[in-house]
């Protein structure tokens, strides 16, 4: 074993200590500086340290513990107010902020199973297949590719993710969707709202999508080592799947290694046809 294994293993422990010691405390909401000095670092060496092993910042990572905290709480009928206090945080407000960043819902949103919650949706016909939009006031929540006789499953489908919430018909959308996949004029002037819950390593694969430039593509290997989890293939590749946002966030351009096409959650016709014509349009550019 040379030094550079010497620092790693070493390194390697130091996170292993470092999350169970969250684990342990999450509730008292430990600081960055609290986390450090139990692992002996200092913050910017344990932040850069926690960040390259985990994937995520320990800030982060400490927000997801918090989540499922209150989330479980939440789902056992307690108050807003008693699962911010559950999780540990000192008050409903931040617990508000921390559900609408990583949920996209509020915490009374997600226990009454999204009672109060409007979702409009609208269907249109597109270059890449019958597409559903939904947008919930907070953005667009999901953008779908199937055939057109599998409108009622998709709906269905959004509607029991949130079985209390109403869901409107907006014809409107339809024009929505024939902007959002036109594929002559692809190249958005605007800048687009998507609201997606997720786990923050989630949010972090899914931003690592949004770099891959178009008509490029990548393996989940790499996709892994580009978020600082190589190994971690398996764990990326149901984060792609997971992705609920077709096209825009682009999970076509990840194959398996090798080139195979690979999974695609709308289809390998799909995927096959999206990845064609990005080819094309990257030979005339």
């Amino acid at each position: 074993m040379n030094d550079a294994d010497l620092i790693d293993t070493r390194d390697y422990r130091r996170i292993e200590r470092a999350i169970a010691w969250i684990d342990a405390h999450h509730r008292d909401q430990p600081s960055v500086a609290d986390m450090a000095r139990a692992v002996n670092l200092s913050d910017a060496h344990f932040s850069r340290l926690f960040t390259r092993w985990a994937g995520i910042s320990p800030q982060r990572y400490l927000a997801s513990l918090t989540l499922e905290e209150a989330r479980f709480a939440l789902s056992r009928q307690a108050s807003v107010e008693m699962a911010a206090d559950y999780a540990g945080l000192s008050g409903a407000g931040r617990l508000h902020d921390l559900f609408v960043r990583i949920d996209a819902v509020s915490p009374g949103e997600f226990k009454r199973l999204g009672d109060g919650v409007t979702f409009r949706y609208g269907f249109a016909e597109s270059a890449f297949g019958d597409a559903m939009l939904v947008e919930s006031p907070r953005g667009i929540v999901s953008l779908s590719l199937d055939q057109v006789g599998q409108r009622s499953a998709r709906l269905a489908g959004c509607q029991s993710a949130w079985p209390n919430a109403a869901l409107r018909h907006d014809a409107q959308l339809s024009q929505r969707i024939a902007q959002l996949l036109d594929p002559v004029a692809h190249r958005l002037q605007e800048t687009i709202t998507v609201t997606l819950a997720g786990t923050p390593f989630q949010h972090k694969v899914w931003q690592a999508l949004l770099e891959l430039p178009m008509g490029a593509t990548c393996s989940y290997s790499e996709l892994a080592g580009a978020i600082g989890r190589p190994g971690a293939s398996r764990a990326v590749g149901s984060a792609v799947g997971k992705n609920a946002v077709a096209v825009l966030i682009p999970c076509h351009r990840v194959l398996r290694a090798g080139g195979a096409l690979g999974g695609y959650r709308w289809g390998e016709s799909h995927k096959r046809l999206l990845l064609a014509w990005e080819r094309c349009q990257r030979l005339r550019a």
